[in-house]
């Protein structure tokens, strides 16, 4: 009965793990050069509040978007480079300098601002005049003066406009040594009468793009207002906007951040964290363009001869964990590390990311920060392993008096079991005992998974031999002999991949699995089933990445020291003289 039970657990394990990869695709990443193109011209955001400022969305969007080499001027930071279109004052061009789109050294640099000719990716910002005022304001057409012809670290950049109607437009753009702009937008007011604008802040995203991460990792719109964070997905804003407007989802609140996020990368607002405001996702059908953003609930009042302003921010960038929650300290903005999806579990795998993180500043690799993470977590879990060992130890002395209770009451179930569990209750015998260290290492399994699939940090990694990315699963494959044979199986199917160190994997819990069953005195038709186990999970860990597989690798290993060790001495335990009390 038994070996019957252990069966149909092997059976429904794999069905578990193949729904697993059903449910949670590992797709390829498609870089943006190779997504679909939308060209897009930008519309107005629906906004609302005491005072409500004007839609000119159609206007917007029947307006052609002009633009030419002779209307950019250069952005070059330490982290990132590209350039500022002046028609519309649109930040579309933006690449980072320190991250590739693939491990390949002539890999081109990962790109997270597009101009909407190309691919739609980009920030817009400006002002919005009330409902019953008719002013004429800067807009997608609008052509700005620059202040200079390039824009870094210590160089800030600032373009003007005057409407011709008393009103000139100043802003003030500058980039830090990472991927934060500050905006600062100004109205000089010569008009002789008092003006109330609001300011809007939004990202714009021209396409639908793949979706990499499955149920793992939000991609698409987000943001937190007063605290609480929203995630929204493309088809939620697609298909939830509300004519005329189009528009999915807004909240009102103070502060907070906004923006559309990547597996990887973020482009986000954040407006000024004491100001009142309105976040909202919209989608604009006709240009297939995603819009999230602020506009302010309340106007700017500019007096006449005066000079009124306005600041925000913008993230264009790489998830960096530590940056962001730096931002959040020196920005005083809420949550903003939450734009890196750890998940329901966030106060397990963000401490386990910065044990990780920490061991590899010391270490210099992440490789070897997992290995040393795998013995801080045997070291821990020790007493467990050992409390498991010696329930196991136990039952498997046990089993011959087990087995004659069991042939001798077969035709009474009832007082078998009864029996038995007295017999374990007797020996100090806990069933449960050994599953405990199971279910406790559970969750570092989960962590070590989560933060492999969504920390930045990790991705493009390296490790000793082929290993160059512990986030990707391992690049060889047994199929076309490791490389040997000019083609990929997977094209095929993506079961037709096995690289070396699932291999590996394999063989150390082939490797677990014998010593574990002798210590468990386990029959040979359970020996038999269980010998399934590590061929299963084989070509399962073969599509995770490879240093999970590492992880577990090197995890197997340790725990059959472990079990030799511990069972060498309950063995010598057991053949000491037991000494007798008198009587």
């Amino acid at each position: 009965m038994d070996s019957k039970r252990l069966i149909l657990a092997t059976l429904l394990s794999a069905l578990v793990l193949f729904g697993y990869d059903y449910f949670f695709p590992q797709h390829q990443l498609v870089p943006p050069a190779q997504q679909g193109v939308h060209a897009v011209a930008p519309s107005a955001p629906a906004s609302s509040g005491a005072a409500a400022p004007a839609e000119n969305t159609q206007a917007e969007a029947a307006a052609p978007v002009k633009d030419g080499p002779e209307t950019r001027v250069a952005i070059n930071a330490p982290a990132v480079q590209g350039t500022l279109n002046l028609r519309g004052a649109r930040l579309d061009d933006l690449v980072l300098k320190h991250y590739r789109e693939t491990v390949k050294p002539d890999s081109p640099d990962v790109r997270v601002l597009n101009p909407a000719s190309t691919h739609a990716d980009y920030v817009d910002f400006g002002w919005r005049a009330p409902s019953d005022v008719s002013v004429r304001l800067p807009d997608a057409n609008t052509l700005w003066k620059a202040s200079g012809t390039q824009m870094d670290a210590e160089h800030p950049l600032t373009l003007s406009w005057d409407n011709g109607q008393g009103l000139t437009f100043d802003i003030r753009l500058s980039v830090d040594q990472n991927y934060m702009f500050t905006i600062s937008q100004q109205v000089h007011n010569s008009t002789g009468q008092a003006v109330a604008l609001y300011p809007f802040y939004r990202v714009n995203r021209g396409y639908t793009p793949e979706e990499t991460g499955g149920m793992l990792v939000h991609e698409g719109p987000i943001s937190v207002i007063d605290g609480r964070l929203n995630e929204g997905s493309y088809k939620t804003v697609r298909t939830g906007g509300v004519p005329p407007d189009n528009i999915a989802w807004s909240h009102q609140g103070t502060g907070g951040w906004a923006g559309i996020t990547d597996k990887y990368w973020l482009m986000a607002v954040l407006p000024d964290q004491n100001a009142n405001v309105i976040g909202t996702y919209g989608f604009q059908a006709a240009q297939g363009a995603y819009q999230v953003g602020f506009t302010a609930t309340a106007p700017v009042q500019v007096a006449a001869g005066q000079t009124a302003s306005t600041e925000a921010h913008v993230f264009a960038g790489a998830k960096e964990v530590r940056l962001l929650e730096q931002y959040e300290k020196d920005l005083h903005v809420p949550m903003f590390w939450k734009a890196v999806d750890f998940g329901w579990l966030s106060f397990l795998t963000r401490p386990v990311f910065f044990v990780l993180d920490w061991l590899n500043e010391h270490l210099g690799s992440f490789g070897l920060a997992l290995l040393t993470f795998t013995v801080i977590v045997k070291v821990a879990f020790l007493p467990l392993t050992i409390k498991q060992m010696r329930m196991t130890w136990k039952t498997a002395r046990l089993k011959p008096q087990v087995d004659l209770i069991r042939s001798r009451l077969k035709d009474d179930p009832m007082a078998m079991q009864q029996q038995i569990m007295a017999l374990y209750r007797q020996e100090n015998v806990n069933l449960f005992g050994g599953f405990l260290p199971l279910l406790i290492q559970a969750p570092v399994f989960w962590c070590l998974y989560k933060d492999l699939y969504v920390t930045i940090e990790m991705r493009h990694a390296p490790f000793v031999g082929w290993v160059k990315d512990l986030s990707a699963p391992d690049p060889t494959n047994l199929f076309n002999l490791f490389g040997l044979i000019p083609f990929d199986p997977t094209h095929i199917t993506p079961f037709l991949a096995l690289g070396a160190w699932p291999i590996m994997y394999g063989a150390t819990l082939f490797l677990m699995q014998k010593v574990s069953s002798s210590s468990a005195n386990m029959d040979p038709s359970q020996q038999k089933v269980m010998m399934f186990i590590p061929l299963l999970f084989t070509f399962f860990m073969a599509r995770q990445p490879v240093g999970l597989v590492i992880y577990y690798c090197w995890s197997n290993i340790l725990t059959a020291v472990q079990q030799v060790v511990i069972i060498s001495r309950l063995k010598a335990a057991d053949a000491k003289p037991q000494l007798v009390k008198p009587k």
